[in-house]
């Protein structure tokens, strides 16, 4: 533990780097994502692979860059390759452990919308998939970070961008996806997971200082709380060191 102060983007880089475990391939999108893909290879995972679906395994860059196609991102990578060669020589081979993701809107079964949401009486278009659709069907384990409003955690999306659990249950393995063997969402206020039989979204661990009414206020549908919930633990001062000095000192996401 630590008294340090901290933000809150830095407790979910940190609680997200806790659950990457050392030699996992993780195909990782930019923001915190990478932020904590990049903590937890600095931490207890030196063995971890980091894949960016624009084909760059393991890179060592200096500068935070802006986007996976910023050359920056790339320095000292440990191998290049292609959108094909990451999604498909690597992930639809089965070899990447975690997708790690973000989006608009994740629905209580784990999907997530990252296309566009509604707006009054038309759809308004945002982004799209790129390569988060392949990376949510075929990664073993799916993590994504998002802010908790009731707008972003929804009973459903407003788009299926990306599968998680799909209508809940054996859903998504009866559409013929491969199986998924967890979902984390780590947010602004907990971690939530969907370790049950329904495979519906439930409360994992609530942040220090935050309340069950906080998160039931800021969900947009009923959610759970798990039967052995808990506290997240606190950051501790290596781990804030590293985030402000070493992994994004600029500070472009924390």
């Amino acid at each position: 533990m630590s008294n340090s102060k901290f933000t809150t983007n830095e407790l979910m880089a940190v609680t997200a780097s806790r659950l990457l475990k050392d030699g996992q391939n993780i195909v990782v999108g930019l923001g915190l994502p990478q932020v904590a893909t990049l903590l937890a290879k600095s931490t207890h995972a030196p063995h971890l692979n980091i894949i960016f679906e624009i084909g760059v395994v393991n890179p060592e860059s200096v500068d935070t860059g802006v986007g996976i196609a910023d050359p920056r991102l790339w320095y000292r990578s440990d191998y290049f390759t292609s959108f094909i060669g990451s999604l498909g020589h690597i992930l639809q081979r089965g070899l990447v452990d975690v997708g790690f993701l973000g989006g608009l809107q994740i629905d209580k079964f784990g999907n997530i919308n990252s296309t566009g949401v509604h707006e009054k009486d038309y759809f308004r278009h945002i982004n799209g998939s790129g390569g988060a659709a392949d990376i949510a069907s075929y990664s073993k384990n799916i993590f994504a970070i998002a802010k908790h409003q009731k707008r972003k955690i929804v009973d459903m999306v407003d788009f299926i961008t990306t599968v998680g659990y799909l209508n809940g249950g054996a859903t998504r393995e009866n559409s013929g996806l491969p199986k998924c063997k967890s979902i984390r969402i780590i947010t602004n206020l907990c971690v939530m997971n969907f370790n049950n039989e329904l495979r519906e979204m439930q409360i994992e661990s609530i942040h220090p200082g935050v309340t069950k009414d906080q998160i039931i206020e800021n969900t947009g549908f009923d959610i759970k709380f798990a039967g052995d919930l808990k506290e997240t633990d606190l950051p501790d001062d290596n781990e804030i060191y590293l985030l402000r000095n070493v992994i994004d000192p600029k500070k472009l996401y924390i």
